[in-house]
């Protein structure tokens, strides 16, 4: 599976972004999606993740404010981010699981490039 992230920014904090994941291969409707980030000088950390039937899990940091969804159809995921803070500057990774658990980077075996999110006080 090859993944495309896209929509990062700027934004002010309180703000929102809307990130995509396009994805190509045939296994990616089968499959679990994640979307991780990792801030300057900062860990790779697990953001939130959409099964492929459509299960969804949060990090504590981000639940109440980020929504994980996909559309099957069009091969393609999305991370809604509303009320964003500044400690949610990072780039921003989508990311197809292949075995473990669903909040560890090594569980996942195909990455997109990243999109970096800015977000200013």
């Amino acid at each position: 599976v090859q993944l495309q992230a896209s929509g990062g920014g700027l934004v002010q904090a309180g703000g929102s972004l809307r990130l995509s994941c396009a994805a190509s291969g045939c296994t990616f409707r089968s499959s679990t999606m994640g979307w991780f980030r990792q801030a300057p000088g900062k860990e790779r950390e697990f953001v939130g993740r959409i099964s492929w039937n459509g299960i969804t899990d949060y990090s504590d940091s981000v639940k109440g404010r980020f929504t994980v969804s996909r559309d099957n159809a069009k091969n393609t995921g999305y991370l809604q981010m509303n009320s964003l803070k500044p400690e949610d500057t990072a780039v921003y990774f989508c990311a197809v699981r292949a075995i473990g658990s669903y909040n560890s980077p090594s569980s996942y075996a195909s990455w997109g490039q990243g999109t970096l999110v800015t977000v200013s006080s």
